[in-house]
């Protein structure tokens, strides 16, 4: 029987669980400003990234890094069954400074890792945050958990490829103030740039448009909302939707499930 389950908790507000079982719901192409590790726990998901498509078995798990475009749906109509864990970025990087001198997060190498250890220590993660229990054993059970991750998948020595000053500067534009209605040639006025050239950049930065990444960046912030319990048809209007229908629309194109399945679904 299908079944959707979340946790999220405002003492741990650097972390979000998800619970999918036997599942035949599909995702559009997206991002998350945070760091994503997908894993199956039944049936199979071929999971896109980078312009790869790699098979989801259990055993291993997707390694997201922010701002990844990325899918992972299912191959035929088979229901599977399937974690997500949605980190923040800043949090991850405190993790990694405790194992390394960086001052900016260190991407993971792979999209995919497979290993059979780690697998067994994320499920048993992801059931210490899923059901109800301590706080404190909950934040351990992770902090272990992206060392041990952090430890196989990431190359410090790598710096990650950094993108031009004005992709930085308009991602930070793109991402704030969610409410207005922001045009591109005012934003490349305000930065100096020709519109197309930005567009170009960004895009090539980024693997989507400026209007894509902001209804991602959108998303995102409703999902905090609702977390706190507030208003669906307040939510969409104060992340910039034009009404609950088309706040519903992109919801559920970018996270399987309605804005109500969402809020009434945690886990608490």
């Amino acid at each position: 029987m299908a079944d959707e389950r979340f946790f999220a908790d405002p003492r741990l507000s650097f972390a979000e669980g998800r619970f999918s079982r036997q599942s035949t719901r599909t995702f559009k192409p997206h991002m998350h400003r945070c760091f994503s590790i997908g894993a199956v726990e039944e049936g199979e998901i071929l999971y896109r990234a980078d312009g790869q498509c790699h098979r989801l078995r259990p055993g291993g798990f997707a390694l997201i890094n922010p701002e990844t475009l990325h899918a992972c749906n299912h191959e035929t109509a088979a229901p599977r069954s399937y974690f997500m864990l949605y980190l923040q970025t800043d949090w991850c990087l405190r993790v990694q400074q405790s194992l390394w001198r960086v001052e900016r997060f260190v991407p993971v190498r792979r999209p995919l890792l497979e290993d059979t250890r780690l697998y067994e220590h994320f499920r048993a993660a992801m059931a210490c945050l899923m059901v109800p229990g301590p706080l404190l054993a909950k934040e351990q059970q992770l902090l272990e958990l992206m060392e041990a991750v952090f430890v196989r998948a990431c190359n410090p020595g790598e710096p990650a490829r950094p993108a031009s000053q004005r992709v930085e500067q308009l991602r930070d534009r793109l991402a704030a103030d969610l409410a207005a209605d922001l045009t591109l040639e005012c934003l490349a006025t305000e930065m100096g740039a020709n519109a197309c050239t930005l567009i170009r950049q960004f895009k090539e930065a980024t693997g989507i448009t400026p209007h894509a990444y902001r209804t991602n960046c959108r998303i995102d912030h409703a999902r905090h909302l609702l977390r706190q319990g507030r208003d669906i048809a307040e939510t969409a209007l104060e992340c910039g939707f034009f009404d609950q229908s088309h706040f519903h629309r992109h919801f559920k194109a970018m996270t399987t499930v309605t804005p109500r399945e969402y809020q009434v679904n945690f886990v608490q």
